[in-house]
């Protein structure tokens, strides 16, 4: 074992200004020991045993996060860490695994209070080595809380693209195939000796129904009634394909009497290829519509993202409508709400006014609510999410609430508190309410909570005015 002496520890760049008697002390004070590959000088939710200094060997810190482990960082030869004065973290939130054989220094936790008590120079060095910890390792956990997000964030977006986007595809095959079709139609189409007038009436009749409203969503029951009336007025007018053409027709709204004002313009023995040339327009129409929709579902999922992570624009405060935000966080988690078969219930006051906040910010605070709520539920296979905007005097109040378990009263007050989390392990890091805490402490605003079983309420408060 190599021996430790005061020299030897001026050599660390944290302790080079200490006076030798002071690390004298430090030596005389800890437990010196070996420690072979493979084995654990620390691991999660234990008990921290001191101040380790590491004199040879490495030792690789990491977090296990759903059932992966996350290296956080490995310390070589002069590496200080653990326990250090006026630290409130006194239990261990990282895995220690010895990488090489090790050699260890440790001044067990019990002489800290005579360390800050009479050794001024070494806790002023070791709060210092503290400070820089703090700072390095919040930095690692925000960006992984980041990645965490990101990655939901993804998972979700890409299944809602995936629908909207195997929808285009099939309705372009599906209209080429038709298209394909077309000709025999046209032939019959073509044999009709019609008036230029006469053909003129049919297309106005034909076009006002497509432009017309939709109506109120037929019931499985009424649908079936009206597709066998229709079914049976073509069937009377021997008319081809009666049954495909009942169900296109319902489709677009097609009544006895709509057919009936058809039939008045058109010769008997023309009915049978006008109806099939309406029913192609109508088919047509159909597969157009279908891919306009997915078009534009994958066009407002982008546009969602886009304004989600604000990527256009600065990091600047900017007037904005708090609503917008909020309904793009829950367009991107949409995915998350039908999986969890959770019943969505906004109520917002759209009078409110619009207030100046860092977008991107702003919806990361959205994101980690509204993702806890989902959380919360997700047990029960079934819940209600409720988000509501409010004039609270000068303030904005959005509330997201949830009828999950709720939070334990042991636990309540300690949610805001950096790497608490009620989660099993593995599924959070315990920063997601802190960085909403922080946010929302920049736009001078305040976070509450309550919670009892069924009703878990967190109240975002922002100022109307920037003063």
């Amino acid at each position: 074992m190599q021996t430790v002496t005061a020299e030897w520890l001026q050599r660390i760049e944290a302790l080079k200004d200490v006076p030798a008697g002071q690390l004298q002390w430090l030596i005389d004070n800890s437990r010196h020991y070996e420690m072979p590959a493979g084995e654990m000088l620390f691991e999660q939710g234990e008990p921290i045993a001191g101040t380790h200094i590491l004199i040879s060997g490495r030792v690789k810190a990491y977090q296990v996060q759903q059932k992966e482990a996350r290296e956080i960082t490995v310390w070589g030869p002069k590496a200080i860490f653990g326990y250090l004065p006026f630290s409130r973290g006194k239990i261990a939130i990282a895995f220690g695994e010895i990488r090489d054989d090790a050699q260890v220094m440790t001044l067990p936790i019990s002489k800290i209070e005579e360390l800050i008590r009479n050794h001024f120079e070494l806790t002023q060095a070791l709060v210092h080595i503290m400070t820089n910890r703090v700072r390095d390792f919040t930095s690692f956990q925000l960006q992984n809380e980041k990645m965490a997000a990101l990655g939901k964030l993804s998972a979700g977006l890409a299944h809602e693209l995936n629908n909207p986007a195997a929808a285009v595809v099939r309705g372009a095959v599906s209209l080429k195939q038709h298209l394909q079709m077309m000709p025999g139609t046209f032939k019959k189409v073509m044999a009709i000796r019609m008036s230029p007038e006469e053909v003129d009436i049919i297309n106005e009749r034909l076009f006002n129904i497509l432009n017309q409203p939709k109506g109120p969503a037929l019931s499985m029951m009424q649908r079936s009634d009206r597709e066998e009336e229709l079914m049976d007025w073509l069937d009377d007018h021997n008319i081809e394909n009666a049954a495909e053409l009942a169900e296109n027709l319902v489709d677009f709204g097609f009544t006895i009497e709509l057919l009936n004002d058809f039939k008045k313009d058109i010769p008997e023995a023309d009915l049978s290829p006008v109806f099939n040339w309406i029913n192609s327009n109508l088919v047509t129409e159909k597969m157009v519509t279908d891919i306009e929709e997915a078009s534009k579902r994958i066009a407002t999922l982008v546009g969602s993202i886009k304004t989600f992570t604000h990527m256009d624009q600065g990091r600047d405060r900017q007037l904005t409508d708090i609503h917008r935000g909020i309904e793009n966080t829950l367009n991107i988690l949409q995915y998350r709400l039908r999986k969890g078969n959770v019943e969505l219930q906004q109520h917002f006051d759209q009078s409110l006014p619009q207030i100046k906040v860092c977008i991107g910010e702003m919806n990361q605070v959205w994101t980690n609510l509204i993702d806890n709520a989902l959380d919360a539920m997700e047990p029960a296979r079934k819940g209600v999410l409720q988000i509501r905007t409010e004039r609270d005097h000068d303030c904005v109040l959005v509330s997201v609430i949830d009828n999950g378990p709720g939070i334990p009263p042991e636990m309540i007050s300690r949610v805001f508190d950096p790497f608490f989390t009620t989660k099993e392990v593995g599924k959070g890091t315990g920063l997601g309410l802190d960085i909403v805490c922080q946010i929302v402490k920049q736009h001078r605003g305040n976070v509450k909570v309550t919670s009892e079983p069924g009703n878990t309420r967190f109240m975002v408060s922002l100022p109307m005015q920037d003063n």
